[in-house]
């Protein structure tokens, strides 16, 4: 989708994919910075391209269960008792001109503070796949204000550290680790790639190796730093499969057979055969939910505002793996996965 002359997911590198299908419902207004809470509107699923209303959260859901929230963007809080992981919490959504052209990357990282203690709760975990604004701008405020550990890469370190954050609440991956939290709770690392836009670029790539010598004050300070997925589980429940971008490796993903998987919307073909691909490599999910593909300049409301072909990546999905539930979130609304 165009902006002004600019492509917002070809600036940024997610991939397009041609195709029709799917048509969702779509909020108006500017892209600003969110102010307002998401209604409790119930997520959809998709079932042969066709939208079929699905309740917020099984009504047998337990304090056992494993409850998701999407966050917008890449962004989710997985609830399961009392313990809370994040994945790339980005609730502020500031404006930076993205959508209407005039994008700078002097744009000033600026934090909703409201919004986010209203609705990161108490993580003890926070896994952040790369180091751009829309997926680590609210970590440090999150991470100093609940003490909770975030793994990431070495450049989300030494990014945290120049914030503030001390070092022993970090943890750094470079993809391969299984992390075990106690209680059954398991985070596998999983190196991955940042999406790629119709030149087969991205935007601020490089990695850091120390700290910088101010805190990062601007979106362009902020450098991919290397791309992660995740694999989460709590014992008894179904195993996710987090991404914050549309690329992978293949021989990356062998052996992951993920109940779930909550992958990013491509809106470019630079990557080769992205969805099969990436489904037959996860051994086609069970359950399939597209993420990264809403505006995420405008507020957190529903119903939510796309940005990117829905209907051509369920058609994707559908013709590789038709098994496969695709279930089409909504911000905030907590939902369970069996």
């Amino acid at each position: 989708m165009q902006h002004s002359g600019l492509a917002r997911r070809a600036f940024l590198g997610s991939a397009a994919v041609a195709g029709a299908g799917l048509v969702t419902a779509a909020t108006t207004g500017p892209a600003a910075a969110a102010t307002t809470t998401a209604t409790n509107t119930p997520a959809t699923t998709v079932a042969d391209d066709r939208p079929v209303p699905e309740s917020a959260a099984s009504p047998s859901a337990t304090a056992t269960d494993t409850v998701y929230r999407w966050l917008g963007t890449a962004g989710w809080r997985i609830d399961h008792g009392r313990r809370t992981v994040l994945f790339d919490p980005y609730l502020t959504r500031f404006h930076t001109g993205l959508y209407d052209g005039t994008f700078s990357e002097a744009t000033a990282l600026t934090v909703n503070t409201r919004l986010v203690d209203e609705h990161a709760g108490r993580p003890e975990l926070v896994l952040v796949s790369h180091s751009h604004w829309d997926h680590i701008n609210d970590v440090p405020h999150i991470a100093l204000t609940t003490g909770a550990t975030v793994v990431g890469t070495e450049t989300t370190y030494h990014l945290l550290r120049a914030w503030g954050v001390p070092a022993g609440q970090l943890v750094v991956v470079r993809g391969g680790e299984v992390l075990d939290f106690g209680d059954g709770l398991v985070v596998e690392a999983v190196s991955a790639r940042h999406s790629r836009n119709g030149r087969r670029q991205y935007f601020a790539p490089g990695t850091l190796h120390s700290a910088p010598a101010q805190p990062p004050a601007t979106v362009g300070d902020l450098p991919e730093g290397d791309t992660l997925a995740f694999q989460l589980s709590f014992a008894g429940g179904p195993s996710a499969f987090l991404t914050g971008a549309s690329d992978f490796a293949e021989r990356e993903l062998a052996g992951l057979r993920p109940d779930i998987a909550m992958v990013a919307v491509p809106s470019s073909a630079s990557t080769h055969r992205y969805v099969p691909r990436l489904l037959e490599a996860l051994g086609r999910p069970r359950t399939v939910v597209p993420v990264h593909w809403d505006r995420f300049e405008t507020e957190l409301v529903n119903p939510v505002r796309p940005d990117a072909d829905l209907g051509a990546f369920v058609a994707q999905v559908r013709q590789t793996s038709p098994r496969s539930r695709v279930v089409v979130p909504d911000y905030l609304t907590p939902r369970t996965f069996r």
